[in-house]
């Protein structure tokens, strides 16, 4: 512990004995360390954060992760192909699907497989609605988290209209297990495109009101302007990435700047803010959902256009990849997602190591955190948008 000296109080002038002339006593103290979780509610997951406080200042911060940790990587080795979709599945519970294209990419390219034309723009489609969902959840939660509680309830309002369309495909709500090796499960059903179209529409047109709620709120303008600020060395340094790097003006996106799918056909807008504080953060969440919706339905007209055709590819009943290793990464809503994957020509990986948006992300709290009051940690953990299941994987 540091021993700090502090005096206290001028009013102590001349009471006592050993007061001095014009000064006051002095009184020893110490940092007191705080504990924020491991407990679920406070911190997305299970995450503790171990603070040393100056009174209510943060001198230090230190993440410490690994108590939600399911060794996901070790169990990638002892599955097959086919079932290590349902696990990649899982480690960011907000973004399944983009979870399962890292894996299905990687797979496909060690095969040299090529997807239909139609699974390629289904995917695409698949991944920006649910990028969109994601978002919706954190512009939703965040403001929840200042005091606010109106915004959960118009975000929650969209996903369901979304959810709805993304569960009549896949037959999942969350997990959705769509994407097979060499495209997807199963031919979209006969009036999709359609629905999908609708609410892609209804939320477009609603996601004003979250807007007006929030952004323009001098409460939460108050709590989230010039807090947190995160500076472009940091981001470099710790490898931040996602909507948290492009808020400190790093212009970045794998969708534009690596392209997969069908992403080099489309005109991806990369939204950026210059401030890198919880404000910008905010609005870089707010913009790209704007931008997921313009992607989606230049998707959907470009479905409506394609001739009949399949959706997937027809594989032996072992799969075996060749040997050799490759490395496919993704932009997923959080961040970038990379998988390693390393085959000795067998029906299950030899090594498939994930590199997951939120690890890098939290690990930077170290640097934010110091010299900001304890208040203040509550909007910045919010406007970090991590999932815990993501770090500890």
């Amino acid at each position: 512990m540091t021993e700090r000296v502090v005096g206290i109080g001028a009013g102590a002038a001349g009471v006592g004995a050993g007061a001095g002339a014009g000064g006051g006593k002095e009184l020893a103290t110490e940092d007191m360390v705080l504990n924020i979780g491991p407990q679920h509610p406070s911190t997305h997951g299970v995450l503790r954060l171990r603070l040393t406080l100056d009174g209510e200042r943060i001198s230090a911060a230190e993440p410490i992760v690994g108590y939600m940790h399911r060794g996901a990587e070790k169990l990638f080795e002892v599955r097959d192909y086919r079932q290590i979709i349902m696990l990649a599945n899982r480690h960011d519970w907000l973004s399944a699907f983009a979870n399962e294209l890292g894996v299905v990419l990687a797979v496909e390219r060690m095969l040299g497989m090529e997807v239909p034309v139609r699974a390629v723009w289904a995917r695409t489609l698949m991944a920006e609605l649910n990028r969109v969902l994601s978002h919706l959840m954190f512009l939703g939660s965040y403001p929840l988290e200042l005091g606010a509680i109106t915004p959960v309830f118009y975000a929650f309002r969209e996903r369901e209209t979304l959810q709805a369309v993304m569960e009549e495909i896949s037959g999942g709500r969350m997990h959705y297990m769509f994407n097979r090796v060499g495209g997807l499960k199963e031919e979209i059903p006969e009036g999709w495109l359609g629905r999908a179209s609708g609410a892609v529409e209804d939320v477009r047109r609603r996601l004003p009101d979250i807007e007006d709620l929030v952004v323009g709120n001098e409460i939460f303008t108050a709590r989230t302007r010039g807090v947190g600020v995160l500076s472009r060395e940091q981001i470099m340094q710790y490898g931040v990435s996602g909507p948290i790097a492009r808020a400190s003006g790093v212009d970045v996106d794998l969708r534009r700047d690596d392209p997969y799918l069908a992403y080099g056909e489309l005109p991806v807008k990369v939204v950026t803010r210059s401030a890198g504080d919880c404000h910008a953060r905010f609005e870089v969440l707010l913009e790209q959902v704007k931008v997921s919706l313009d992607l989606a339905d230049a998707c959907l007209e470009r479905l409506r256009e394609l001739p009949p055709g399949p959706v997937n590819q027809r594989l032996p009943k072992v799969l075996k990849v060749p040997e050799g290793h490759t490395y496919a990464w993704t932009e997923n809503p959080l961040g970038i997602n990379g998988y390693y994957l390393v085959s000795r020509g067998e029906k299950t990986p030899w090594r498939l190591k994930l590199r997951s948006a939120s690890f890098n992300n939290v690990q930077v709290l170290r640097e934010m955190l110091p010299g900001h009051l304890v208040a203040d940690m509550v909007a910045i953990l919010g406007s970090m948008f991590f999932v815990v299941g993501d770090v500890d994987k």
